[in-house]
C-alpha cells in the first residue's frame, strides 16, 4: 500500500499522466481534423441564381460548382420558354456545403389540361367567372335571337362546339353564343291608345314587348294620369313585332 502511494506521488506517475493527457488531446484534434476534411467543415459555397436559366445548361454549370440539382415541380408560364427555371431552393446567395442538392421548379413545355365546364343557360357574367376559375378565357362573342338576353346558348372551341368534360389546354379561349334578348317570335302590336303609362307597361309585358321612349305633351299636368294618344309603331291587323322589341308612346 505504501509503495502505491509512493508511486502516485512520484515524478514518473505525473509524467505518464501528462503524456496520456496530451495523447488524448492529440487524438481528439486529429479526429476533428479528419471529420472536418471529410464533411468540409467551415467551407461553404454561395448558391448561384438559377432563375431564368435553361434546364439543359445546369449539368455542366452546377458540376463546376460542386453542386447538384433535382426538379421537384413544374408550372406553366406562357411568357417563358419550356425548361426555364422558375424557382429554386435554397435561394440565390445562400451558403451551402459542396455537393448540396438545389431543388428546382421549371416551366412546363405545354400548359396543363382542364375539363371544359358547362356554360349553357348561365349568364355571360357567370360564364366569365366560371371560365376564369378553370383557367380559361372568353374568346369571341356572337348573338342569336333569344328572349334570354346575354344567356349562353352555345360554347365553341376553335370553331367547333365543345361539350362539357372535354379536356383542353389551360389558358384556351372559349367563344360564346349569347341570346340577344329579342327572340324570333312575332306578336301583334297591341293597342295602347287611351291607356295610362302604367297600364301600357302591363299590356306590353304580357305581349313580350318593352316600353321604348316616352313623350309627354308640354301641357300635361299629371303624368301618372296622362293618357296615350299616339304610339309607334301603330296597332293594326297586319302589324307584328318580334318579342323583345320596343314601342314608343306619346301622352297628354
Amino acid at each position: 500500500m505504501s509503495n502505491l502511494v509512493k508511486f502516485l506521488k512520484s515524478k514518473v506517475f505525473f509524467i505518464n499522466v501528462l503524456i496520456a493527457f496530451l495523447l488524448c488531446i492529440l487524438s481528439i484534434y486529429l479526429v476533428y481534423a479528419w471529420m472536418g476534411k471529410i464533411t468540409h467543415h467551415g467551407e461553404s459555397i454561395a448558391v448561384p441564381n438559377l432563375r431564368g436559366m435553361d434546364l439543359a445548361e445546369l449539368d455542366t454549370f452546377l458540376a463546376e460548382k460542386s453542386l447538384k440539382f433535382q426538379v421537384v415541380d413544374s408550372l406553366f408560364d406562357g411568357s417563358k420558354p419550356g425548361g426555364t427555371i422558375l424557382e429554386q431552393d435554397p435561394a440565390p446567395e445562400s451558403n451551402v456545403k459542396e455537393g448540396r442538392t438545389i431543388y428546382l421548379t421549371v416551366n412546363s413545355a405545354s400548359p396543363p389540361k382542364v375539363k371544359m365546364p358547362n356554360l349553357i343557360d348561365v349568364s355571360y357574367r357567370q360564364a366569365e367567372a366560371i371560365l376564369q376559375t378553370f383557367g380559361l378565357k372568353v374568346g369571341q362573342l356572337s348573338y342569336e335571337p333569344d328572349l334570354a338576353k346575354n344567356a349562353v346558348l352555345e360554347q365553341h372551341y376553335k370553331g367547333s362546339t365543345i361539350k362539357p368534360g372535354v379536356e383542353i389546354f389551360k389558358g384556351s379561349k372559349i367563344d360564346l353564343v349569347l341570346g340577344d334578348g329579342l327572340g324570333t317570335t312575332e306578336v301583334s302590336v297591341p293597342m295602347l291608345i287611351g291607356l295610362t303609362k302604367s297600364e301600357a307597361m302591363f299590356v306590353l309585358k304580357g305581349s313580350g314587348l318593352i316600353l321604348g321612349e316616352v313623350f309627354f305633351d308640354p301641357n300635361t299636368k299629371d303624368e301618372e294620369e296622362a293618357l296615350i294618344y299616339k304610339q309607334d309603331p301603330e296597332s293594326g291587323v297586319s302589324s307584328n313585332m318580334n318579342q323583345g322589341d320596343a314601342i314608343d308612346i306619346y301622352l297628354r
